[in-house]
């Protein structure tokens, strides 16, 4: 049998008050810059009515592009279903779809860089150490740079009276490819066999609009000026998933193959029983290294940038630890406002895979003709297998009251699990 189909579909934008969920009148956000000391925190007058006076600080805006298209996405798919016996099965199918118009979180209020090598562009990286090149490199066509205000400070940003933005601009591509084989087993014993594999690949320039919607990725365009910079891997995707499940009937209590002779209270007890099984075995998800401040002086300091690669390093990034899981030397740390993004692709590096085993027992007893009983006992992460969560993405911070970065320490070191440890439960049912 072979079944195909094409589809294009649209996303309902229903909720977009969301994003302005931060804005006047009634739940507005300000930022002071530099205001630390006791003092000047107790200068602050918040304005608490209409007649209060002006807060000092700039109001952090939140929005959606005026001018908004409606994010689409365009799917097809083809599966060949062939039957290799009266009861074993085998699916082989092709999914892909490709998605534009998307959603993707941006500084609106950015500050605007230039393409070099359009002035004040820098003929050359100043040193090796920050920026992962060699001394006196030209600059590559195509870089972008924002130079620093002249006497010190910060430039300008296009509208002086806001601070950051976090905007959703529908701005976003994506597109998805994958292979995907179910193959189906029936015993004649009560058994059943089912094993499903799916290899695949999601790439985008953005999916995180939500800064907690994903913790291996920064939530928004590190470039607002330049979103294919991010194209890269999602931050969701999953190279290769498999999962086998068994299901079998035990041959036990009346009639069946064991104790089949018992009757009364013996064979209620001995009869019903059945045991499930679910193995998931999967890569792991994309991650991007960071730096914890953003060197690009375009003024979000929310926003970590990735860093330069350090093409002095040699020896593999990925040391498979969970005390390193990649060796942060590898890359580079930019000085504070030097004006450059860092030339790390977006969702390079894999992080830690999963593999659990799940099992359940379960007993169904008939209490009368339309009443019956069931017992489950279900343990999941059968292995306590650690499975661990992405690790600490910061490679670099900045020095006390300096521009100059120092490593984090914390590089690569993974503090977490995504799965818990074994865990037995029990239960009953009662089904009518």
């Amino acid at each position: 049998m072979i079944r195909a189909g094409i589809g294009m579909y649209n996303d309902l934008q229903d909720a977009l008050g969301y994003r302005a969920d931060q804005n006047a009148p009634f739940n507005p956000t300000y930022t002071v810059a530099a205001c630390t000391t006791v003092s000047c925190i107790a200068s602050l007058k918040l304005p608490i009515s209409r007649t209060a006076p002006a807060f000092a600080g700039l109001f952090v805006a939140g929005g959606v592009q005026p001018d908004m298209y409606t994010p689409t996405v365009d799917t097809w798919s083809l599966r060949v279903e062939r039957e290799l016996s009266p009861n074993t099965s085998l699916t082989v199918g092709y999914v892909g779809n490709h998605a534009y118009h998307e959603l993707v979180g941006v500084d609106d209020n950015a500050r605007q860089p230039v393409v070099c090598p359009a002035a004040p562009c820098p003929a050359t990286f100043p040193n090796t150490a920050a920026y992962g090149v060699l001394a006196g490199s030209p600059v590559p066509a195509g870089t972008f740079f924002i130079a620093p205000k002249v006497g010190g400070g910060s430039p300008a940003k296009p509208n002086p009276a806001l601070a950051n933005t976090w905007t959703w601009m529908s701005e976003g591509n994506s597109s998805y490819n994958s292979l995907q084989v179910d193959i189906n087993r029936r015993f004649s014993k009560g058994l059943s066999l089912r094993g499903v594999y799916t290899f695949s690949k999601v790439l985008d320039d953005g999916d995180s609009y939500n800064a907690t919607a994903a913790g291996n990725a920064p939530g928004l365009v590190s470039n607002p000026y330049n979103v294919r910079a991010d194209w890269g891997l999602g931050t969701f995707d999953v190279r290769n998933a498999g999962v086998i499940t068994a299901t079998y009937d035990l041959p036990l209590g009346h009639g069946r193959h064991w104790l089949g002779s018992t009757n009364g209270f013996g064979g209620a007890l001995a009869s019903g029983w059945a045991d499930n099984s679910v193995v998931t075995l999967q890569d792991g998800f994309p991650f991007t290294p960071q730096l914890s401040y953003n060197p690009s002086n375009d003024g979000d300091t929310r926003n970590p940038v990735r860093p330069f690669v350090n093409p002095s390093f040699s020896g593999p990034v990925i040391v498979g630890s969970p005390n390193e899981w990649f060796n942060p030397a590898a890359f580079a740390a930019v000085p504070n406002n030097s004006g450059f993004f860092g030339n790390l692709g977006r969702d390079t590096f894999i992080g830690p895979g999963l593999g659990s085993w799940d099992f359940s027992v379960m007993k169904d007893t008939q209490l009368h003709e339309r009443m019956s009983l069931q017992f489950r006992a279900e343990i999941f992460n059968l292995l306590n297998r650690a499975n661990f969560s992405t690790p600490s993405l910061i490679v670099a911070v900045l020095a006390p009251g300096s521009t100059t970065p120092i490593s984090s320490g914390v590089g690569g070191l993974i503090t977490s699990t995504s799965t818990s440890s074994r865990q037995v439960q029990f239960g009953l049912k009662l089904l009518w």
